[in-house]
């Protein structure tokens, strides 16, 4: 696997090494082993959530501001453009994003750290998304930012009105969310 910097430091890329032939393709989405060896992060995880989503939905900002999650996202049908929100106050980022796309034809990987709000929209038809999380889910904790919020103008890939929850729809603004020191 190769790791690829990104615009925010904390936040990589992982391309796998894929093994292909007439049969298909075989690919390692995760070794511990490997993942020490190239990042030098000790994380663990603890819970692996998959998605279904229709083309046109947006999920996010989320994030938990105690109990906060690293993601490993990756997506296994469709295509998603996948977005990392520094929001810890501290960092020389802070209040960056990153986007960039996933889907199953390109096999890669994010790592979004703790301490950034994550979303994406769907770009194709329908997107199966998978993520590692280093903690559980804490809905007492969970928090979302306004996927549209001014300060952060996200360039999100979309033509029209993405389709969102209700609770998305009731994300804060940026300027007034609960973030990290």
């Amino acid at each position: 696997m190769k790791i690829i910097t990104t615009s925010l430091p904390d936040v990589f890329l992982i391309e796998p090494k894929v093994f292909g032939d007439e049969r298909g393709f075989f690919f390692e989405s995760f070794n511990e082993r490997t993942w020490h060896e190239l990042t030098s992060l000790d994380v663990r995880f603890v819970q692996h959530n998959h998605s279904r989503s229709q083309g046109g939905v947006l999920r996010g900002l989320h994030y938990q501001i105690q109990h906060p999650q690293g993601k490993l996202v990756r997506v296994i049908s469709g295509e998603v453009f996948d977005v990392a929100v520094d929001i810890r106050k501290s960092s020389a980022t802070f209040g960056q994003w990153f986007g960039t796309y996933l889907s199953a034809e390109n096999k890669s990987q994010m790592w979004v750290p703790p301490g950034f709000a994550h979303g994406f929209c769907v770009t194709s038809e329908i997107a199966e998304f998978l993520y590692l999380t280093t903690d559980f889910w804490a809905p007492e904790y969970e928090r979302c930012i306004a996927w549209n919020d001014p300060d952060l103008a996200i360039s999100w890939p979309m033509a029209k009105e993405p389709v969102v929850s209700a609770k998305d729809r009731q994300g804060s603004a940026f300027r007034d969310a609960d973030l990290f020191p």
